[in-house]
């Protein structure tokens, strides 16, 4: 689960629904032309909102980044485990992007002060390795970015594009140094947006999230969400579809990470 940036989440009394949201931030008239692009990002995950997500971003015609890893799930396998290979070569044939998210969602730390080799110290959350501390140097922080490449060229049959995610978006910058060295390059996202599906929706419920989006999300922004977040009791995929409605009527295009203007061409 990723760490959480701090955020200045709006509290309210009356809240409108999703759809009125949504639906009043522009005239039911023709969507305006594109004032600027946003990128959509999604982490792994649990993936039990994962078929919700892929339906609604195909309903839309919207492109999105996914960051892999082979995360546990709800029915007991992994989410790269070839059970959901077929998942995985329908988003590759709908366009979308894929970037690594560590193969067995590595948490990184920097290293203690005395051997330059060690870029982080690993700490896996799946895996043979897991809940191990390791300390990495660079090739094998390359190696555990590129199992994600293999495992995607196995499901789908194309590889990752140039970008990757630290789980909890935090690592060293000796990591980050070193995964460039090797073709990645560390992608993070905008403090607007942070969708917040990793928050408690008893505190957090999904139109509140919503509408601190709508209102905050600007031009150029990277979003983050997951495709399923174990922890919360109310799962945030259903805003996605007035998410992308409200955005739209704003004249926000959507693209991914590919078309980035400061990022890597895949």
């Amino acid at each position: 689960m990723a760490l959480v940036p701090a955020l200045a989440l709006a509290q309210s009394g009356a809240v409108p629904s999703p759809a009125s949201m949504a639906a009043s931030a522009v005239p039911a008239s023709a969507a305006p032309a594109c004032r600027g692009q946003v990128y959509l990002t999604f982490d792994t995950g649990n993936m039990s909102q994962a078929e919700l997500i892929a339906d609604t971003l195909s309903r839309h015609g919207v492109k999105a980044t996914f960051f892999l890893a082979n995360e546990r799930t709800p029915r007991g396998d992994h989410s790269l485990d070839d059970a959901w290979a077929a998942y995985w070569r329908a988003r590759v044939a709908e366009g979308h992007a894929f970037g690594s998210h560590t193969f067995d969602h590595v948490y990184l730390r920097a290293a203690p002060a005395g051997d330059e080799r060690v870029v982080a110290l690993a700490r896996p959350q799946f895996g043979p390795q897991a809940g191990r501390a390791q300390r990495w140097d660079g090739a094998a922080l390359c190696a555990e970015l590129g199992r994600v490449d293999a495992r995607l060229r196995a499901l789908a049959g194309r590889g990752l594009d140039p970008f990757w995610r630290a789980p909890g978006g935090r690592a060293p910058a000796a990591a980050m140094q070193a995964a460039q060295a090797c073709g990645y390059r560390h992608v993070h996202w905008a403090s607007a947006g942070f969708l917040g599906d990793e928050l408690p929706s008893e505190t957090h419920p999904n139109a509140q999230l919503l509408r601190q989006a709508l209102a905050g999300i600007r031009p150029g922004d990277i979003l983050i969400a997951h495709l399923g977040i174990w922890s919360r009791r109310d799962p945030w995929a259903p805003m996605l579809d007035p998410l992308i409605t409200g955005l739209k009527a704003r004249g926000l295009c959507f693209a991914t990470l590919r078309e980035h203007p400061n990022l890597p061409p895949s």
